[in-house]
Parts: structure tokens; sequence; C-alpha cells
């Protein structure tokens, strides 16, 4: 059996509901602590509870241990002398791959900051599974939302609701039906209807931070900024497994040694959905903001690191030539390919990802 599990994902994609139906499926004990509970004041202590819980969990295997936002004791050591945390860490370590047998004992943790999470905490032997949990889909909205109506009375389109949510977690979702219940009681009606959503959609409901929520238009510019993306993606041999409405795509270079061609169609990836935005609909719009900057960041390093420029003393103008020839490339090729962007802005519309099999299957009816 693996030794550990390890679930990512946003905040609030029930990667703890995933434990506890786990814990339940399996018919064992099962023990959740949360990361934090292991951050103690006093230099010891943390080590302690980690030993604790162990020890229980195996004196009754077999059995689940679930610990809760690991990246509070997790988080990579060096970043900052914190030997409370560091002896907390070592010794969740040792419990899970040391010279003592843990046999029988699962540990499943989750994490929403698996960038910060310590090497060692990650190698085989320790998490061997890593499952990443998204946000839910459009089908998957609908059947969140299904659930936590439950015996609410309302007259809603459940489809169009699902279609209206793009980037709501299932949690966001159970507050959003909750919210909506509340403004129709105000209201003085005893059913739901698509005004109570629309009231309280563009609410702040986590806090301060809103949402992140598409409108009709925005979702047509996004599924448009995603397809010509994916699609350059797919023509220039940049490595990705599925493509999405609200997800980044992109798989890392994980290579030593990498071209100036596969870099140059990586920064082609990056400008695509720029040069897309400002092509078919004429307009620039916000949402490139994150990739123009890796852009930006990607032409510095191949002029200024790799000497991909004109010559190993490029100057920095060099940057905005590489910039602009990738930008001319992209204006030529998707005004060629623009019954396949628009095609796949379609699909990505109607079921909000797809595969990069599935993409190959629209994009070679082009051809």
């Amino acid at each position: 059996m693996p030794r550990g599990v390890l679930l990512a994902g946003p905040p609030g994609v029930g990667k703890t509901l995933i434990a506890k139906a786990v814990a339940g499926e399996a018919e064992v004990p099962f023990f959740y602590q949360s990361g934090s509970a292991f951050v103690q004041i006093y230099v010891g202590m943390g080590a302690k509870r980690v030993r604790e819980l162990f020890r229980v969990a195996k004196a009754y295997a077999p059995s689940i241990i679930f610990i809760d936002e690991i990246d509070a004791v997790g988080k990579a050591r060096g970043s900052g002398r914190n030997d409370e945390r560091e002896s907390t860490l070592n010794q969740l370590l040792t419990e899970m791959d040391g010279f003592e047998e843990s046999a029988d004992v699962i540990v499943i943790a989750a994490t929403n900051q698996y960038d910060a999470l310590d090497n060692a905490l990650l190698r085989p032997g320790r998490f061997d599974r890593r499952i990443f949990v998204p946000l839910p889909g459009i089908r998957e909205r609908e059947a969140i939302l299904r659930v936590h109506l439950g015996q609410k009375l309302y007259d809603l389109d459940l489809a169009e609701l699902a279609k209206n949510t793009v980037g709501f977690s299932g949690a966001a979702l159970s507050t959003l039906v909750n919210e909506a219940a509340i403004h129709a009681l105000r209201e003085k009606r005893e059913r739901m209807t698509m005004q109570d959503f629309d009231a309280v959609r563009e609410k702040v409901l986590l806090g301060k931070k809103r949402i992140l929520s598409y409108s009709p238009h925005e979702r047509e510019i996004q599924a448009l900024y995603q397809a010509a993306k994916a699609l350059c993606a797919y023509w220039y041999e940049v490595d990705f497994e599925k493509v999405s409405m609200i997800e980044r795509f992109l798989v890392e270079m994980e290579h030593e040694i990498v071209s100036r061609t596969r870099l140059h169609a990586k920064l082609k990836v990056y400008l695509a959905g720029y040069v897309a935005s400002e092509l078919y609909f004429e307009d620039i719009f916000t949402n490139c903001a994150e990739d123009i900057g890796k852009a930006k960041k990607l032409a510095e390093e191949m002029v200024q690191v790799y000497a991909m420029g004109d010559g190993v003393y490029a100057a920095t103008v060099d940057n905005a030539a590489l910039i602009d020839e990738a930008i001319e490339d992209l204006e030529q090729f998707l005004h060629k390919m623009e019954p396949a962007v628009h095609a796949l802005q379609k699909e990505l519309l109607e079921h909000e990802s797809m595969t990069r099999a599935q993409l190959q299957g629209v994009v070679d009816a082009f051809l």
C-alpha cells in the first residue's frame, strides 16, 4: 500500500470531504489533525504531538491519519529559522519513513500551497500518491448545486445556473445557495429564482476576496483566449494535458537542456491569447496580465541568461525584438487558423475543458 496520499488543490474544493469519504468507505479508525495544531510555542511540543498521534494510530491499525493544511508544518526548511516547526516536520518525516514501521497506517494530507512544501515530504516513500483536486467543471457544479438545494423550493434552470458560476468551488456554491435562500426570504418569496442568485452572485462571499466569475460576454472572451493558447501549444508542440476556461494548463519544462526553438514556441503560447483578443475582438483585455508577465520574463531570460538574442552581450532591446517576432508569427498563424480557434472556443464554452486528444480531433477537422 502507499504510505501517504497528498490532496492538493484550491480552497473549498472538497479535499477534507474526500478524506472523510475514504475513511467511511474503508471502515477503519480515522484520526483528524490540522497542521496548525502541531505548531506550539514551546520547542518539542509539536514533535511530541506527532509521536502521540502516530502511537495511537498504530495501536488501532489499520487506520487513517488525516492532516489538514499540512503546509502549516510542512513548509520548506531553510526559508527562515523556526526551530519548533522544523523539529515538528522532522518528527513527521521520521514517523512516515523511519526505522519504526508504520505499517497499516495511511497518512492523507491536504494543502492548497503545494509549491511551499518541503522536498523531503514529497519524496517517494512518504506521499507516494499526489492527487490534484481541481475546481468543479460545469457538470460537477450542476450536481453540487442539486445537492445543496436539496429540499429547498426553487424555480431554476440548474444547467444555466451552473454555466453562470464558472470558478466557484464547492464551498462557494454552498454559500451561494444559502445567500440566495436568504435573499428570497427577504423578498418574502417561498421559491428561489435566478433573480436571487443574480442578486448575490457578485456579493463578496469569502471575506474580502471576490470569487472569480464571468458574465456571458466575459466567458466568450476567456474561452477564445484559452482556445488560442491551446491551439498554439498543440501546433508548436508545447506540453499540456488538458485545457480549461480557468486553470493553467501548460506543463512546466523539466529538461536540463532546452533549445531556442522550444523556448520561442513557449513564448508564442504565452502571447497567443493576447494576439487573438486583438485580432478577433479588436481589443485587449486584462485577462492577459499573467501571461504577458511570463512572456516578458521568458524573453529576458532568453536574451540575458541564455544569449539567444543578438550575441552574448545583447542589449535589453533584444527582449522586445523577440516578443515582436513572436507576435508577428502569431498574427499570421491565428489569422489562417481562425475557424479552428472559434471551433475550440465553442467547445470550451459548452464543456469548459478538453483533453489534448479532444483538441486534436477538433483541429484535425480543419486541416
